[in-house]
């Protein structure tokens, strides 16, 4: 006799209209967001009360919430130093900065991250240079080393989609060349590798409280490290007098920008800081139920999942998978749409996505804000187009990309393995 699922399995795939394997759709993918509640409202009634909204001052002297969620983060990241700041791309501004990113020289990039770190580096004065991604999603150490030149000053490692660069890789390369590394934690908070939080690791640790990220405040970022020095140069471009209000003297403090957190968003994320680890658990459980119930429907349909530099410590906030061709991804990702399955493609050459560099169009024509500016304007000419990491755009055009929803039930675990292996076994 056949079980429940395997009857489901026999039926039509809902595209073709048979019933689909999921009862309701995907909640909304916003871990820390979804669970904001009464913790997070007695905190800001707590500021609202105390009518003190700016870290620094109010009408009476107390505390800062954002001060508590700096050295909270820093102890929970292993680190000495954390700054709170005002977006991810704020905390990417100033551990650049931090480190003394600027005109002259170049920073190596993924060709698959948010444009948001390729930006800061273009900002900043500095070219960035793309390199392929693995199959990891992630940067590929052969690529950045034959990408180093002697203007090269960093390695950028974006924790792509929750999953570890290849840091041991990277880091070796850095300390034979003597550069710098910048981790981009955005999407991957609360992860680690080979033990040690993601962050932590490199020169400095740049993170995201987005609202689409692992905790929010709906608009912060963090950045981190174990130099004083990087600190001191984060806290002075992270505030217009960080300088004089951080004690650094004249002669050696810089003029900065205004990247502060209020204390309103320092309240809420303080109290999504405790939540941090228990999202990461949950996550990696329900996504290795997932895993384990499709492994063999994968293999079968000639697909592979995502490689994983470190398995363990990924924050498991999505499943992706190769097929063999862009044809059979395209197919899977409308069959499993139709099961009531949130799946989505990480490349459409006629979507524009500015995760993927050939839609970075900004970036492709080496725009600036002002046509006499622009970190191309110094050094060797770089050339960009958008097919020059044919990789990257292969393996992203062949990738299902699902999200792992903490709010996943068991009987949604269930179904979206029921239908996963309809979907695959069809392909196969």
């Amino acid at each position: 006799m056949s079980t429940p699922v395997e009857a489901v399995q026999t039926e039509r795939l809902a595209i073709d209209g048979g019933v689909t394997a999921r009862t309701r759709p995907d909640p909304p993918m916003y871990p820390g967001g979804n669970l904001i509640g009464p913790e997070e409202e007695a905190a800001v009634l707590e500021v609202i009360r105390s009518k003190r909204l700016f870290r620094y001052y109010g009408p009476q002297p107390g505390p800062s919430k954002v001060a508590e969620f700096e050295q909270a983060f820093a102890a929970h990241m292993g680190v000495p130093y954390a700054v709170a700041v005002s977006s991810g791309t704020g905390a990417l501004m100033c551990g650049g900065a931090g480190i003394g990113i600027g005109p002259g020289d170049e920073v190596i990039v993924p060709a698959y991250t948010f444009i948001a770190p390729v930006a800061s580096v273009a900002l900043l004065g500095a070219v960035p240079i793309l390199a392929e991604v693995d199959e990891t999603l992630t940067l590929d150490p052969a690529d950045v080393e034959r990408k180093i030149t002697p203007r090269t000053k960093a390695i950028l490692a974006v924790h792509m989609r929750g999953a570890a660069a290849h840091m041991q890789e990277l880091q070796a390369l850095a300390r034979a060349r003597d550069l710098r590394v910048i981790e981009d934690v955005a999407q991957a908070n609360g992860g680690t590798y080979r033990g040690q939080r993601l962050g932590s690791l490199g020169d400095v640790g740049c993170y995201s409280l987005q609202f689409n990220k692992v905790i929010t405040c709906g608009e912060g970022g963090v950045v981190v490290t174990s130099e004083e020095t990087i600190h001191q140069r984060a806290l002075m471009l992270q505030d217009t007098v960080g300088g004089p209000r951080n004690h650094i003297p004249p002669t050696h403090a810089l003029f900065g920008m205004n990247y502060r957190m209020t204390e309103l968003a320092g309240a809420v994320a303080l109290v999504q800081l405790g939540r941090l680890d228990g999202l990461i658990e949950t996550m990696r459980t329900r996504k290795r139920a997932l895993k384990e119930g499709m492994a063999d429907a994968l293999t079968r349909a000639g697909g592979q999942f995502r490689v994983l530099s470190d398995p363990a410590g990924e924050a498991a906030i999505a499943l992706i998978f190769f097929m063999p061709t862009v044809d059979l991804a395209q197919r899977a990702i409308q069959a499993l749409k139709a099961e009531n399955i949130g799946a989505s493609a990480l490349y459409d050459p006629d979507r524009v996505d500015y995760h993927v560099y050939a839609h970075w169009a900004p970036i492709l024509a080496q725009r600036s804000w002002a046509p006499q500016g622009g970190p191309w304007r110094w050094g060797e000419p770089v050339t960009y187009s958008p097919d020059m990491c044919p990789r990257t755009l292969d393996l992203l055009h062949r990738a299902v990309h699902l999200d792992v929803n903490p709010l996943f039930t068991d009987d949604d675990i269930a179904e979206t393995v029921v239908g996963l292996n309809k979907v695959l076994n069809a392909l196969a």
